[in-house]
This record gives C-alpha cells, structure tokens and sequence, in this order.
C-alpha cells in the first residue's frame, strides 16, 4: 500500500531491487557487482534497518569518488584453513561477501576456517554474512575494526571504529543472530539522520571541539562514543585487536575484517547442538514475564519477521533518496 506521507516512497521489493541495480550501475558497478551489492541493501531493507538499506547506496557513491581501486582482490595467504584478502580498494560488501564463501567452504571441508579481509571499506550489515555461515550449518563470527569514528571514555576526538561484532548459530528454524556494534550508533544511521534534520539522542557523540551534541552534521566532524562506557571502549578494543590479525595494519583505511566458521560437529552432531539451542532459546522465551510485556523477543526474531512482511507489502523510503536514486538510475541508462 502506497504510503500516506508525502515525504516518502513506497516501493515493491522487485522494484526496490530494480531501483538499486540501476543506480549502482549509474555509480559505476558492473552487473554482476551490482547484484552483490543490492542483494545486501535490499535485504536490509526488508529487515528494517532502514539506514543499512537503499539510503545506504548513496553513501556508497559519495564515497566511491574518493577513492577507487587499484585492481582485482588478491589472495595474499592461503591455508587448508585460512584466507587472507587484499580487497584492493574494492567495497567491502564486496570484499566480505568473498571471505564468507570462501570461509563456508573451507569450514565445511576442515571443521573449522578463518578469513581476514584489508584494504577495504563500508562492508555493510554484519549479520548478512553470519546469516549465511549459519544457514550452512556452521556457527560464524565476524568483527570488524573500522577507521577512527569513535572517542574513548574521556576522549575529545575519534580513536576507534565502530567496531561491530556478529554472531550466527544454526537452529532448527531461522538462524539465531546476533549483530552489534560497540559505538552508540552507526555512522550509515548517522548520516541518514543527517539527510533527514533529525536530532540525535542525548550522550551519543561529539563535536569537533569535544563538546555532547545531538546535532549529526556536528557529531560527523566530530565522533560518536563507545555503548555502555569503558565496556563497550573495552569491547571495540577486542574488536580492534582482531583487526590487526585480519591485516588492518597493511590497509590505507586501517580496517580489518575477520571472519570465523566452525562445525558444531567438532563437539557433538549437528542435530544435536540445532535442538539443545532451540530448547534453550524456547526455555528464554517461557520466561515468565513483567506486566505490559507480550512476549521475550530473541535478537533477530524481529528481522526474520519484518523480512517476510515486507517482501510482500513492500518498503519506505524518503522522498529525497528516492529521488536522489533515480538521478544515479538515469546515469545508467543513459549509459553514463
């Protein structure tokens, strides 16, 4: 159903997925890297993490003119077990779609694997990646160590990424994942409240000067802070420290990206750790609950729910990335 507000856009998710392809191609994106790339966007989208979905091609092209790659993604060390990728420049929805391939594979062959990816850049939502680790069986971990957007507890300017961390783990329905970052907020969220005039919450970010603001344009000069002080400062260092054993040292941007999938087979069968986690994750749900409360929410039930409703009734975008959108989508079939 169209939306009522003028200000935003409906889209099927054909032609949401049509949209993207187009304006990716406008930015410059081969087909077949386009699909990648919308693939991931879109499936954002219908989650609905709205500023990880289509908004986020915008950012995507701001970017990509500031720098492009120097050539193909290289393998730079290779074991039974591991993979180490210079991305070479290339997006890292690019990039850490690769490793995750190439992690499932070795982990499906040798009980365990381990990918790092450097040299890279704007890798997208980390639970698209572990999602798919899980939905082969596997149980995944990827962190990441982003460039400084981050102060530390007592800082008056940005030292540490974002620093996300995930994890998937097969079940005997949908996949249990969890996807967080250690700031107080993303800054793909960041800039779409920017786009949008929104103000941000109270203690999240910085200034220039070092000084609170709830003004995004301010707190994007500026940086945002860790999540629940020195633990999450505590948890972006972990994050940090894995970067550098994912080659965040070598790479221009210093971000490291590790990936890690392991058999549940290497401790008791699959089937057996899918329906000890179902039961325990049945037993957390039971959990008697508080007044006004309808029911315990597990993380990612939500997304799984907002998928299969959105892939049938569609999703919102503002007017303003619609718009901005179809500017890139023209490129392309003007064949700029």
């Amino acid at each position: 159903m169209p939306a009522a507000d003028a200000q935003r856009r409906h889209l099927g998710a054909a032609q949401a997925r049509e949209l993207s392809l187009r304006a990716l191609r406008g930015i410059g994106y081969s087909a077949a890297q386009a699909e990648v790339l919308a693939g991931h966007m879109l499936d954002a989208a219908l989650c609905g993490y709205e500023y990880s979905g289509l908004p986020k091609i915008l950012n995507l092209a701001e970017y990509r003119h500031k720098r492009q790659p120097s050539g193909p993604m290289q393998v730079v060390h290779e074991t039974p077990l591991s993979v180490m990728l210079d991305a070479a420049g290339h997006n890292g929805m690019l990039a850490v779609q690769d490793a995750t391939e190439r992690v499932i594979e070795k982990a499906s062959q040798q009980g365990f694997a381990v990918a790092g990816v450097y040299n890279s850049w704007m890798s997208g939502r980390s639970a698209y990646y572990v999602e798919q680790i899980a939905r082969a069986g596997l149980i995944g971990l990827h962190t990441i160590s982003s460039r400084p957007q981050v102060a530390p507890p007592g800082g008056a300017r940005a030292a540490l990424g974002t620093n996300p961390i995930a994890f998937g783990f097969p079940t005997q329905g949908d996949p249990l994942l969890i996807d967080m970052g250690t700031s107080s907020l993303m800054f793909t969220d960041l800039a779409l409240r920017a786009r949008r005039g929104e103000l941000l919450p109270e203690g999240v970010a910085i200034d220039a000067q070092g000084r609170p603001t709830r003004d995004p344009v301010a707190a994007s000069q500026g940086a945002a802070l860790p999540f629940g002080g020195y633990k999450g400062f505590a948890l972006a260092l972990a994050m940090q420290a894995l970067g550098v054993f994912a080659g965040s040292g070598f790479g221009a941007e210093g971000a490291g990206y590790l990936l890690l999938a392991m058999r549940p087979d290497l401790m008791l069968p699959l089937d057996r750790y899918r329906a000890d986690l179902s039961a325990n994750l049945a037993r957390v749900k039971a959990t008697e609950r508080q007044p006004g409360v309808s029911e315990i929410r597990i993380p990612s039930e939500h997304a799984f729910a907002q998928r299969k409703a959105k892939l049938q009734a569609g999703i919102e975008i503002d007017a303003e990335v619609y718009d901005a959108l179809q500017q890139l989508a023209a490129k392309a079939d003007g064949g700029a």
